[in-house]
């Protein structure tokens, strides 16, 4: 099992808080959280060496849930001498506050029945940290199979659930846990939870900001480049690449060259807008290159996703490669990763299973012999866009929707024409203008159409039409790992449906996708 990359604790100039992750669907939320009280944390798998925990120099760590009973053969467990090294405070959440209990002498059983949903929470009155200045009641969020029946030597019940133990603490060892979930949004009251352990326990002031962010990858950026080596960075005209490329603008300048590949299918006039912007507002040294014939060519027959994704991939890498050896004495390779990306390629027990290949350049540092440059790759999707926004990147490009890298080539449901791209595209920009025009565009999280591989018979003036299917798919969500279908008014559904079948010549009927992510994913392919 790999584990996480992790900077040198030199490279570190903020108060940290280390979560190790049991496999919890909840982990990067409490990482969100925390972050959003202005301390930076890292998430690390739960058998990160306590040397290597106690080297970084926490503030503090917190344990998180997980789908499995401490008592399983195979449970998950902290490091053996976890407990006898770590000297800071400790914060278990569900499963955390389980396997503790466990490991420090107390007992914990299965519930009677697994306890789900809301729940009303007493503080036992005393004196307790963890709840200062909080009611005495609290409505909680509980998903949980076990519960602490049996505390370990040295702690005190904190707070209950009925006659179920849902807080205790160790104050001498500076050991708290709490049976629900203060990360979600269904604890109202969690964050000031969050916030107490942070500040009032662990001592912390709250000293990061991705405004701060900047000006340390920016040095560290100088630092690594070195005064002479030359930077390609590829972009997509999404939020991560756009924003990693200005971040390392700032650093090195005209040093880093971007390449702008236009695939054929990006959406209606994005290559031609964007790679204004990008020379026109934020001066960067780009190439725009239109490869689309190219890309038509890899294309063409080929109907099962995962090829046209892994075709698409290919062609990318090619097309990109050609490019950056005309500009010579290049030794980086600039990436737009993020941090949920790089959690998710660690997986807590083995190989996970594929859904779908996800475009990236990562055939290309190999390829190419370059070194990697990720100055994202510690930050969440909303820490990037208010880092542009500080960095003066134009709203439209950060508030734009997420795009697949294969981009409409997985929106077309089949064999992929110049043709059909042209069609979508036409449809996709009319339903994002409605969008914009009824100021629905922020209310959710991902929209787009797609391309059915049906013709359906309609009537259109005097004449029968057999014609081509669209459908329609908005979603919303925090970060796209869960998905609901968009709530949109049917009034607005009817003006897209009207404006596609009458100004899209080859599309008679449209369709809305009510399906919510699980069981379905976002895109169709």
């Amino acid at each position: 099992m790999v584990p996480l990359p992790v900077k040198e604790p030199s490279l570190l100039n903020h108060e940290l808080i280390i979560i190790l992750d049991f496999g919890s669907q909840y982990t990067q939320l409490i990482a969100r959280r925390v972050r959003e009280q202005g301390v930076y944390c890292e998430i690390h798998p739960f058998h990160l060496a306590t040397d290597e925990i106690t080297r970084r120099r926490p503030k503090g760590v917190i344990l998180s849930g997980g789908p499995s009973s401490v008592y399983d053969e195979d449970a998950p467990r902290v490091a053996p001498d976890f407990y006898e090294k770590i000297d800071v405070p400790v914060l278990g959440i569900c499963y955390g506050m389980g396997l503790i209990a466990a490991d420090l002498g107390g007992r914990s059983e299965p519930a009677a029945r697994r306890e789900y949903g809301h729940a009303k929470l007493k503080v036992l009155s005393g004196s307790t940290r963890l709840f200062d200045g909080l009611p005495f009641e609290l409505d909680v969020w509980m998903s949980h199979g076990d519960h602490v029946t049996e505390l370990p030597p040295g702690f005190r019940t904190t707070a209950t659930t009925g006659s179920v133990i849902t807080a205790m603490e160790n104050e001498s060892r500076g050991v708290y846990c709490v049976q629900f979930h203060p990360e979600v949004s269904h604890t109202p009251l969690g964050k000031e939870v969050l916030r107490n352990f942070l500040f009032h326990i662990c001592g912390c002031s709250g000293d990061w900001t991705p405004a701060s962010f900047i000006k340390d990858e920016v040095e560290k950026i100088r630092e690594t480049v070195g005064p002479s080596a030359n930077v390609v960075c590829g972009l997509s005209g999404g939020v991560d690449s756009t924003v990693a490329a200005v971040l390392v603008h700032e650093a090195i300048g005209g040093r880093q060259t971007c390449i702008f590949v236009n695939n054929g299918l990006l959406r209606h006039r994005e290559f031609e807008d964007t790679l204004a912007a990008y020379e026109n507002n934020l001066q960067l040294n780009v190439r725009g290159v239109d490869a689309s014939e190219q890309f038509y060519a890899v294309l063409a027959g080929v109907v099962d996703p995962e090829l046209k994704r892994k075709a698409i991939g290919g062609k990318f890498i090619d097309v990109f490669d050609a490019e950056a050896k005309k500009i010579g004495n290049v030794n980086y390779l600039v990436q737009g990763t993020l941090y949920p990306d790089v959690i998710e390629s660690v997986s807590l027990r083995g190989a996970s299973v594929t859904i779908k290949t996800h475009h990236n350049v990562g055939g290309l540092p190999e390829k190419m012999d370059l070194k990697l440059i990720e100055p994202l790759r510690e930050l969440f999707k909303d820490e990037v866009r208010a880092m542009g926004r500080d960095l003066g990147i134009p709203e439209f490009i950060l508030e734009r929707h997420p795009f697949p890298g294969p981009g409409l080539g997985v929106r077309i449901l089949g064999d992929v024409t110049p043709e059909k791209a042209e069609l979508l595209q036409q449809a996709d920009r009319i339903f994002i203008e409605e969008l914009h025009n009824h100021h629905l565009y922020k209310d959710v999280w991902q929209a787009f159409a797609v391309l059915l591989p049906i013709q359906s018979v309609g009537v259109m003036g005097d004449f029968r039409t057999y014609e081509r299917t669209v459908a329609l798919r908005a979603v919303t969500s925090t970060d796209g790992m869960t998905a609901d279908w968009a709530r949109l008014p049917h009034e607005f559904l009817a003006t897209v449906s009207s404006r596609i079948t009458s100004e899209v010549r080859g599309v008679n009927r449209v369709v809305y996708d009510i399906s919510s992510k699980p069981p379905s994913t976002i895109e169709w392919e």
